[in-house]
């Protein structure tokens, strides 16, 4: 079993351990996807924050 969860109404997640909720609703699994350092596609994603300026190190420095 995995952990799931649907949203309220109000916005907060109801978390539940069914993939369909007594509602009806489908739950939408909690987890983070899994990463791999064998990722094909991480050069390509890289590449496209550079060329439209959405790297962490090309972001205005946030005061602390």
């Amino acid at each position: 079993m995995h952990l799931m969860y649907t949203d309220a109404p109000d916005g907060k997640r109801i978390y539940t351990l069914k993939k369909v909720t007594d509602a009806g609703r489908v739950a939408k699994s909690a987890h983070p996807a899994r990463f791999s350092p064998d990722d094909k596609f991480s050069r390509h994603r890289v590449t496209i924050k550079k060329r439209f300026g959405i790297l962490l190190t090309q972001l205005p420095a946030q005061p602390l």
